[in-house]
């Protein structure tokens, strides 16, 4: 307090604020932050903007800090932390305040790369409920030996991000693909008419085999442009998600090993992964239709948190974030927005 009232004498002298603030060590944007609560107009007696109970105590942070780097959510970012601690009814803190206390200890990384953009024209597909709009790919995992692979193909729901279909073969080709498609969309029970299924333009994905199959099914058929991967976002980030789990190996020995690991990893996504643009929901469960349900029940939890605790919510009481109503790949855009070609769905950046 001090400091602020010396910076506006010192201001009122002839010297500029940033100089100032600056022999002062004192960010000027405290300095206008303290000025503008001033309770009298021209008083230099600046007062503090903090609210009195609204941080956590020093006790508070300890518990946070230890549940975060706990055996059970170390590997996990705040976001699926929060989720988990709040359907099972505990609330700690918001999910900024978990990054602030990470960040205090230098525990805070961007990971995330850009991807430049492309001019071209790109598909625009809209789903607005699970069995929609799929998306589906095929990723290489490193075998035994060098230069041998192993073939992962996986079907993906691009609203509730559920793996509908997936097997791991040793090699890309067509008959596979068309007999893992077939075989999902009757799990499925998808009706003619009812589904686009989209891909880029392997040669698995743009053979006649899968492209009779489609034709014979009633499903719509969609590819990305030549050379832009960012037009299948919702499967390439997938496979970011799932060929980084710490368990899995640099290489698999044989395909049975990379079937077994991967059957446990599709179970983990599919009913433990909370996806940050499904509100922090499981895809199982926005897949079966539970997700409106278990918004409901976060509801509740943070209503009982707010009542306990009221003066470290800001301005009004805590509400679960909702679900999107509809999922698009490539949104399209007017003509008085700035052009996005190439950028893919907002959401898909995060798995």
């Amino acid at each position: 307090m001090r400091d602020l009232i010396c910076a506006a004498e010192t201001a009122r002298s002839g010297i500029s604020i940033a100089a100032a603030c600056q022999a002062l060590s004192l960010s000027r944007a405290t300095f206008y932050r303290r000025k503008e609560a001033a309770p009298v107009a021209g008083s230099t007696a600046l007062q503090p903007c903090r609210v009195p109970g609204r941080g956590l105590s020093v006790i508070e942070q300890e518990h946070v800090l230890s549940e975060l780097h706990s055996d059970r959510f170390m590997d996990l970012a705040p976001p699926q932390v929060y989720a988990k601690l709040i359907d099972e009814g505990d609330y700690l803190c918001s999910i900024s305040t978990m990054y602030r206390l990470l960040r205090k200890q230098g525990e805070v990384v961007e990971r995330r790369r850009l991807r430049s953009r492309s001019q071209a024209k790109r598909p625009e597909l809209l789903a607005t409920g699970p069995n929609q709009v799929w998306s589906w790919d095929i990723t290489k995992l490193k075998g035994p030996r060098k230069w041998s692979y192993y073939y992962l193909y996986v079907i993906l729901d691009v609203f509730s991000r559920y793996v509908v279909g997936w097997c791991i073969a040793e090699r890309e080709n067509a008959a596979i693909a068309e007999a893992m498609i077939q075989e999902t969309l009757l799990r499925e029970n998808i009706q003619p008419g009812k589904l686009t299924l989209h891909a880029d333009r392997g040669s698995a994905m743009t053979s006649t085999t899968v492209a009779e199959l489609l034709i014979d099914l009633g499903v719509i058929k969609s590819h990305s442009r030549p050379h832009t991967s960012n037009d299948n976002p919702f499967s390439e980030s997938h496979f970011k998600t799932m060929k980084y789990r710490p368990q899995v190996p640099d290489r698999f020995e044989s395909v049975e090993e990379a079937r077994a690991l991967f059957r446990d990893l599709f179970c983990w996504y599919n009913h433990q992964h909370r996806h940050s643009a499904l509100a922090l929901l499981t895809p199982a469960t926005v897949h079966s239709g539970k997700g409106e349900a278990a918004i409901t029940a976060r509801a509740k939890v943070l209503e009982a948190a707010y009542a306990s605790h009221p003066q470290r919510f800001v301005n009004k009481p805590p509400r679960p974030e909702a679900l999107r109503p509809e999922v698009w790949i490539n949104p399209p855009v007017s003509p008085a927005e700035p052009s996005r070609e190439g950028s893919g769905d907002a959401d898909a950046a995060t798995a």
